[in-house]
């Protein structure tokens, strides 16, 4: 065990500059999650830094170790950084799980719970390829970007697209029972697809359907997120109704192409809520236009069909289900999704990357109820 450092300042120091190092898949400081063993620095301004990994194949090692070799080169009196990895025993393990996940280490929803603050959306439409996926991933980009905490669980199963939309190819890390999801621009991101091997098909009947997305919800550590983003296989299946089960106060967002038949299949996706209790968030309109170099825009799908579902959805469902944005065709929308850069990182200035921004922060700006929150406060 190394000496601790007997420099007051130059410990204070030290410690402040580990507490910046954030573990790169939990979100939250190394210091806070019981990571740093020991540190000490000698006479020649060396210091020892002890990291505990969850596991011995962590595969961001080299992460934490160029973080935690470039914080504590930010500290005078500092010259050089040796980081020592080791592992985190069971018992330490068990205590990390019982920090995150509460008292106890209780599996569970949290998503259900009474004081949880994160909106859930359930992005659905009616049938495949009116780039639901594409604008789940956008959507999800754009509020972290605006500095909110943001997850999304890719379920559709069998046509799983978020991980190379992301361009994610690492797996998920284990800490015996709990998941901890990858992260991609600033989003935690769980999807079958990252236990498969190369394009291997999902061929799964209902039942487990449905434990895939519990065991998504329960056994992933998403942490405390502002927004969980749920992107739903088209139509009104197993999945749909899982979610409807499983996530109760999720809300639902219809994506749709202006084209009239398409408005018509989409209208039956939102409709579910009558039947689950859910709430329609809105309506997004997606390959609404083709924008012409002369100014001009070629409407290649029809128009109006966002408009028509947000109307006949508001009269299903008895209340205001907005139309909260039209977006227009974009190649470079679609090779974003190619090379795993989400148009609102890669092109913010396009019409597209400005259209998805702005229903994201429609998104962001919705108030939070307080019905069924404990506010702690107490009678006097």
């Amino acid at each position: 065990m190394s000496e601790p450092i007997a420099n007051t300042a130059l410990a204070e120091a030290v410690n402040a500059a580990l507490a910046t190092v954030i573990d790169p898949e939990l979100r939250r400081p190394i210091t806070e999650l019981g990571m740093v063993e020991s540190v000490a620095v000698d006479d020649a301004g060396r210091a020892s830094l002890a990291v505990l990994l969850t596991i011995s194949g962590c595969p961001l090692r080299e992460t934490i170790t160029a973080d935690a070799t470039n914080a504590l080169l930010a500290v005078p009196g500092v010259a050089a950084v040796d980081v020592e990895l080791k592992v985190m025993t069971q018992e330490q393990r068990d205590a990390l799980k019982e920090l995150l996940r509460g008292q106890g280490g209780q599996r569970g929803i949290p998503f259900n719970e009474p004081g949880s603050l994160t909106r859930v959306y359930a992005v659905a439409s009616g049938k495949g390829g009116v780039g639901k996926s594409s604008v789940t991933v956008n959507l999800a980009c754009a509020l972290a970007a605006q500095g909110l905490r943001v997850g999304i669980v890719d379920a559709d199963v069998y046509g799983f697209s978020v991980p190379g939309l992301m361009g994610i190819t690492q797996q998920p890390t284990r800490v015996d029972d709990m998941i901890l999801p990858p992260v991609a621009y600033g989003v935690k991101v769980i999807s079958i697809g990252m236990f498969v091997s190369g394009n291997q098909p999902v061929a799964w009947r209902g039942p487990m359907l449905h434990r895939a997305l519990e065991q998504f919800l329960t056994d992933v550590y998403f942490g405390d997120l502002d927004a969980l983003f749920l992107d739903l296989p088209p139509g009104t299946g197993d999945i749909a109704i899982s979610v409807a089960q499983l996530l109760p106060k999720a809300e639902i967002l219809v994506v749709t192409t202006p084209q009239a038949a398409a408005a018509d299949v989409a209208e039956r996706a939102g409709a579910i809520a009558t039947q689950t209790g859910q709430k329609v968030a809105g309506v997004i309109e997606n390959m609404s236009y083709l924008e012409m170099p002369d100014g001009g825009r070629m409407e290649l799908f029809g128009s109006g069909g966002g408009q028509v579902l947000a109307e006949r959805l508001t009269a299903t469902v008895g209340a205001e289900v907005p139309l909260l944005g039209q977006i227009p065709l974009d190649i470079q929308l679609r090779e974003g999704g190619d090379t795993g850069v989400p148009i609102v990182l890669g092109q913010a200035g396009t019409p597209a990357a400005a259209a998805l921004s702005g229903i994201a922060g429609q998104l962001a700006a919705k108030p939070r109820g307080l019905a069924g929150m404990k506010l702690g406060l107490q009678p006097r």
